[in-house]
């Protein structure tokens, strides 16, 4: 059986009245890129300040690698990293210099630090100080310096924040090198779940500090399935059509439009039925279900970016 990095069961935090984590439960495994996704103000950020033991819980326990105990969980933070909001970093200082500070303590080598740099697409900033990198290469500059200390589980609250379309490429590609080149587990966290969607393998869609579904990437394929879409100004026409078929597997969307969840290969023999029918048709072709509405319709709400 895999090793389970991170148990958290039933946590809360509760401020005031509000309850910011509601019985929130979360098991991730060695090896897993798990992605919380979430709106803001949904929790994501404290429910890491919690693993992290930034903040205290008021309910629930958390388990790292096996240790539950008030010491046992400083032993064990010691072998996480974290990035969360703004990174500590010191503008006036090279990159180098700066993981030099971070390194300080850890006897951490030169070898060391060039291999993060390099890892990291930083290796020729030379004496460009951090007050002038790009927002791209101060989030780089920030995992690498999370990664001084050799962690195993390293926790990343929204990486892909802010980033242009090349940045975000980048940042998803270092994440998954982290974990096949050295075996780190990750936590992260996005309001985006098309961008999660990218680079992890494991969700749990957190919505006012509830964990309202968990689900694996083939699970998120499944419930993101491809379909057909019929659009018709003769629904009742065109369901008695479906119907005839022995297409039993449909949804009618509102007044105009069906989705078709098999016999996907048949969309030429569906039309034909429809037309033969007298059915208008005025469009019918093979979609996939977005994932940012399939995120709308468990949250029924919106994303505020």
């Amino acid at each position: 059986m895999s090793e389970t990095i991170l148990k958290a069961m039933n946590v809360s935090k509760i401020y005031g009245k509000h309850k910011a984590l509601d019985k929130v439960s979360i098991e991730i495994k060695r090896g897993m890129i798990y992605g919380l996704i979430g709106e803001n103000g949904a929790g994501k950020s404290t429910f890491m300040r919690t693993v992290m033991g930034l903040i205290s819980i008021d309910e629930g326990d958390i388990e790292l690698f096996g240790e539950s105990s008030t010491k046992g969980l400083q032993h064990a933070r010691r072998k996480m990293g974290q990035s969360i909001e703004t990174p500590a970093l010191y503008p006036d200082l090279t990159a180098r210099e700066n993981l030099r500070v971070q390194a300080a303590n850890g006897g951490v080598s030169e070898r060391e630090i060039d291999n993060l740099l390099r890892l990291m697409s930083l290796e020729d900033t030379g004496k460009k100080k951090v007050k002038n990198f790009s927002l791209g290469m101060r989030q780089r500059l920030a995992i690498a310096s999370t990664l001084i200390t050799n962690p195993e589980f390293l926790i990343l609250d929204e990486p892909t924040n802010g980033l242009d379309p090349s940045g975000i490429v980048e940042m998803r590609e270092i994440i998954q090198r982290l974990v096949k080149d050295r075996g780190i587990t990750v936590l992260l966290s996005s309001h985006l779940l098309d961008e999660l969607s990218q680079i992890a393998n494991h969700y749990g869609i957190l919505h006012k500090g509830k964990l309202i579904s968990e689900l694996s990437r083939e699970q998120l394929a499944s419930e993101t399935r491809q379909y057909i879409e019929l659009e018709t100004s003769e629904i009742h026409k065109a369901v008695v059509v479906l119907d005839k078929m022995g297409i039993k597997e449909y949804e009618v969307v509102n007044g105009t439009e069906i989705n078709i969840y098999e016999r996907l290969e048949d969309v030429a023999s569906i039309n034909r039925s429809l037309v033969l029918a007298n059915v208008n048709v005025s469009r019918i072709g093979t979609t996939r279900q977005k994932l940012e509405d399939y995120f709308l319709q468990l949250t029924g709400g919106t994303i505020h970016a």
